[in-house]
């Protein structure tokens, strides 16, 4: 058999690429491709790939198009908004992501961003370092995740490894999925399954691990945002466009809640002018959550392993789009 041809879309250093790289099988040919690449130049490459792999860079519609010998488009990251899914699947190329790859990442930095609201982190390390012994902590402004509410939505990979490490600080969890556990997974979970107003009314801290979709966009609404408790949190790891950011500012601006620690935005990169970026009570970050050097073997082994299965006549895992081969 001849070796299968991958072109490898990507936004990657040297030192991460030759690490994917690394995990490639025998009987692969990887074309690695980044962001200076011209769509002409691409469109010459796609026409005869196999298979197509992507990171940070994504195929066009026009690639799409080119791709008529594709068998798999194969993401590294977890999302695929960026992407014209609906345009694979007319096309009956499936779609997948990487399978939770990142997961453990992501649910890190999530937890990361609540504990930093409840210890008032960024105040104490500024405060700190100028000189200002303790001021910003006074016994009133700090909280434990013991005896909280933590309510997911979205109870995919990435949810059910928050899941687990909020319950490891004695924090009791519920959640809301389109596609809910089923009632024995749940049990051995230890989660408590909720319909999406309620998952708002009854959180202490609300943290959003869902896809961005039609249905998703602004799930995290005005309306919803005032059904939050007003010393409620929200954590959104998963895209920005799932959270209704002027309704956000305009919340925490009111103080009708208590925070919010944000790794992504409407906008990428964060304009410099936007409001949330001079709250105090805003945690920031970069959309960096899944970005981790332990995440880069998985995704690769991930990816590879997958568009084995395919090539062998197998179905892809993680298929975003409904299409198998």
């Amino acid at each position: 058999m001849s070796d299968a041809r991958i072109v490898f879309l990507h936004d990657v250093s040297r030192t991460v690429l030759d690490e994917i790289l690394s995990h490639a099988p025998d009987g692969f040919e990887t074309l690695p491709f980044d962001a200076s690449a011209s769509d002409e130049e691409l469109e010459r490459v796609v026409a005869d790939a196999d298979f197509i792999m992507a990171f940070a860079v994504y195929p066009s519609d026009r690639l799409i198009r080119a791709a008529g010998k594709t068998r798999l488009v194969q993401l590294l990251a977890a999302g695929y908004d960026r992407l014209n899914i609906d345009l694979l699947r007319e096309m009956e190329i499936p779609c997948a992501n990487n399978g939770g790859a990142n997961s453990w990442a992501v649910a890190d930095h999530a937890v990361l961003l609540m504990l930093a609201l409840y210890k008032q982190l960024m105040a104490a390390e500024r405060s700190t370092r100028a000189g200002a012994w303790k001021r910003p902590i006074d016994g009133t402004n700090t909280f434990e995740l013991a005896g909280k509410t933590v309510g997911i939505l979205g109870m995919g990979n990435i949810g059910r490894q928050v899941a687990r490490r909020v319950q490891a600080f004695d924090a009791s969890v519920r959640y809301h999925d389109a596609y809910p556990l089923s009632p024995d997974l749940e049990e051995r979970m230890g989660v408590e399954r909720t319909g999406l107003d309620e998952l708002f009314r009854s959180s202490d801290i609300l943290s959003c691990h869902t896809p961005l979709t039609p249905e998703t966009r602004h799930i995290v609404s005005r309306k919803r945002l005032a059904m939050m408790r007003p010393t409620a949190v929200l954590i959104n790891t998963s895209r920005g466009p799932v959270v209704d950011e002027e309704a956000l500012i305009e919340a925490l601006s009111e103080s009708r809640i208590a925070g919010a620690g944000l790794d992504v935005f409407e906008r990428e990169p964060v304009d410099a002018g936007n409001p949330l970026l001079k709250m105090d009570n805003v945690v920031v970050t970069p959309h960096t959550a899944g970005t981790t050097w332990d995440t880069w073997a998985r995704r690769a082994r991930f990816a590879y392993d997958n568009i084995e299965r395919v090539r062998r006549g197998d179905a892809p895992l993680a298929v975003v789009n409904g299409v198998e081969p």
